[in-house]
């Protein structure tokens, strides 16, 4: 789980990241995020959509998804695609760079790092827009 004092931290950069986008971070894509923040792990988004049940104005699973989408569009949220859930990001990548998630198949804690843009070996005139790669292993708490 995050701590508080970073969560806030991270979400304070999200508003100035949307607003030098000219986007809003509205109050359900802030929730969704701060869930994701704030979870123990990656996050499912019948979880996240659970989470946002007990608020006004209860959510579909469309508002979640379209939140979701808003958050990895600007960078904000990775899908662990093998695991279909969400971890927030902890940097922002430069466009054409590579997230790496590194999952341990033991405890399910979920490491990010970011690599080189991936621009060598790209066909002409392919642009990137977002590239995550999954390793999984055992983390160093399980590794023993």
């Amino acid at each position: 789980m995050t701590h508080p004092d970073s969560t806030l931290t991270a979400l304070e950069a999200a508003e100035t990241l949307c607003a030098k986008r000219g986007e809003r971070l509205t109050p359900v894509r802030r929730r969704v995020l701060e869930l994701v923040l704030t979870a123990d792990g990656p996050v499912k988004a019948y979880d996240l959509l659970e989470a946002l049940k007990p608020g006004p104005g209860s959510a579909k699973p469309p508002t979640v998804y379209r939140a979701l989408d808003f958050l990895i569009g600007l960078g904000l949220v990775h899908k662990v695609e093998a695991l279909n859930a969400f971890v927030g990001c902890t940097t922002h990548a430069l466009p054409g760079g590579c997230a790496e998630l590194f999952i341990c198949t033991d405890c399910g804690a979920v490491e990010e790092r970011h690599g080189a843009p991936v621009s060598s070996q790209m066909p002409t005139g392919f642009r990137v827009e977002r590239s995550v790669v999954e390793h999984f292993g055992h983390c160093s708490n399980c590794a023993h």
